[in-house]
């Protein structure tokens, strides 16, 4: 067997960062002794909640039968603002004291080139992966371009390796990475590195097939997957029950086979139930307790599909 003195450099990089991705985007394997039906990974996203207190808010993790937080910045929110007036030190003691972690910083406002500050936050608190958007780049295909925005980030995805964290990019709406085809793209050249999709089916046309196509394309690319639909979108004010057409279980989306694809894939990465609200920064519902009750409603839906799949 080859050691790292007798690898090329390329050879032992890929290694390196194969081992990252698998050590920050998957939880232990599963033993003899554990149960063997297949689960969903639940986050609380903390923009569900708006501006509340970041310590009453990481009392809604267990409660929505969570063990992690992703901890969103404004505009959509400010846990992360939060994080940093508090303290990191205090910020772990909260953690312990709720019995939950850091499992995802979601970072838009940084966008792929600003992130390898917030990757050392992250691994210091013990989270697991970062999510971001993704930016255009030159080519005279889709291919090239998806070819070329991947290369471009590959000084950052190694800082991500060395510390054992993944970069997931979402396949947002009128950005590189949004089509089934620049998914799967994406998926091709990012293999072997600590950087994957994490994927919003909002983004994507409203058919399942589609969807379920793409999470089986992506397989260990997946590295969040975001329970939200489409509903009546979240770019205009509605009625409350109109934007609440957004999370599982309201709108007309079938998430049987998006579940079933997940579960063939062997997807144990965080499941995020999510919405936006309008505007952005506010709770999705008046109260925490509301918020709470939303987010289990869906999730009481998301459980009882998974007994058919």
């Amino acid at each position: 067997m080859s050691t790292p003195a007798t690898l090329s450099r390329r050879q032992f990089t890929a290694r390196l960062c194969g081992a990252a991705a698998a050590a920050a985007c998957c939880p232990a394997p599963v033993t003899a002794a554990a149960p063997a039906e297949f689960r969903l990974n639940y986050i609380l996203a903390s923009p569900m909640y708006g501006t509340a207190p970041l310590p009453e808010v990481l009392g809604q993790v267990k409660k929505i039968g969570a063990a992690c937080i992703d901890l969103w910045p404004r505009p959509h929110a400010n846990h992360r603002e939060q994080l940093e007036e508090l303290g990191r030190a205090r910020f772990g003691q909260l953690l312990k004291e709720h019995g939950v972690k850091l499992g995802v910083l979601t970072r838009y406002d940084l966008g792929p080139y600003q992130l390898q500050d917030e990757m050392r936050v992250l691994k210091e608190l013990g989270g697991r992966v970062i999510v971001t958007g993704a930016r255009d780049a030159a080519g005279k295909t889709l291919r090239d371009r998806v070819q070329a925005f991947v290369a471009s980030l590959r000084p950052h995805v190694a800082v991500a390796a060395q510390l054992g964290v993944a970069v997931g990019i979402e396949n947002h709406s009128r950005s590189l990475i949004h089509s089934p085809d620049s998914i799967r793209y994406f998926a091709e050249f990012a293999r072997g590195m600590p950087l994957g999709i994490a994927l919003a089916p909002y983004h994507l046309p409203q058919e399942e097939d589609v969807i379920a196509r793409v999470i089986a394309d992506l397989g260990r690319a997946l590295v969040l997957f975001q329970a939200w639909q489409h509903g009546r979108g979240c770019m205009e004010k509605l009625p409350k029950d109109q934007e609440l057409l957004q999370m599982p279980g309201r709108g007309s989306l079938d998430f049987v086979p998006l579940l079933r694809a997940l579960k063939q894939i062997g997807y144990r990465g965080f499941t995020e139930i999510f919405m936006h609200p309008v505007p952005r920064g506010i709770p999705i519902l008046e109260t925490t307790d509301a918020v709470t009750e939303e987010i289990n409603r869906a999730r009481r839906f998301l459980d009882q599909c998974l007994t058919s799949v």
